[in-house]
């Protein structure tokens, strides 16, 4: 046998197949190392994609929940106007629209009045600004709100100021 040159080739050896077939081994070993080491960086990709979708929204809801709560000492004012008697009916009667507007506006939004009165004195919703010695009520219930409390998706984002009932 001749190679391109012209020069006389070896023979096969009887030590080639075995080479070949180490050889053939170490490359399906490779692949299949590489192969894992893709299947990782994928996971790891979609891992990092997940992750920051979820830190962007969340900041999203950051910014949302810190503009809301810049917006509801608007509404307490709203409440506390709604509260004084006035002559002109016109004028309580466009007072109350504004604030159904807004009420029904920041409701879209996702945030939530508490209802505090009648209910049992919770720390994590309410904030005791008076605590008043009666037999008329239960133990730790909620007399009245001095200042409502909102939840923002679920979230507690203001505790109800709250006079509450002690024996």
């Amino acid at each position: 046998m001749e190679n391109k040159e012209g020069a006389p080739s070896e023979p096969p050896s009887e030590n080639t197949a075995p080479n070949l077939l180490a050889e053939r081994d170490a490359l399906i070993a490779e692949k299949t190392e590489l192969q894992n080491l893709l299947l990782r960086q994928r996971a790891d990709f979609e891992n990092f994609r997940r992750r920051t979708e979820k830190e962007r929204m969340e900041s999203s809801e950051y910014a949302a929940m810190e503009a809301v709560r810049a917006i509801l000492p608007v509404l307490d004012d709203f409440e506390r106007a709604l509260t004084v008697p006035c002559a002109d009916a016109e004028y309580v009667r466009g007072m109350e629209l504004i604030y159904q507007r807004t009420q029904e506006t920041l409701k879209k939004l996702g945030l939530e009045p508490l209802d505090a009165v009648g209910q049992k004195f919770d720390p994590h919703l309410h904030h005791a600004i008076e605590m008043v010695s009666t037999e008329e009520a239960e133990d730790q219930t909620v007399l009245a709100a001095f200042q409502r409390g909102y939840n923002f998706k679920g979230r507690n984002l203001r505790p109800a100021m709250v006079k509450v009932a002690v024996r």
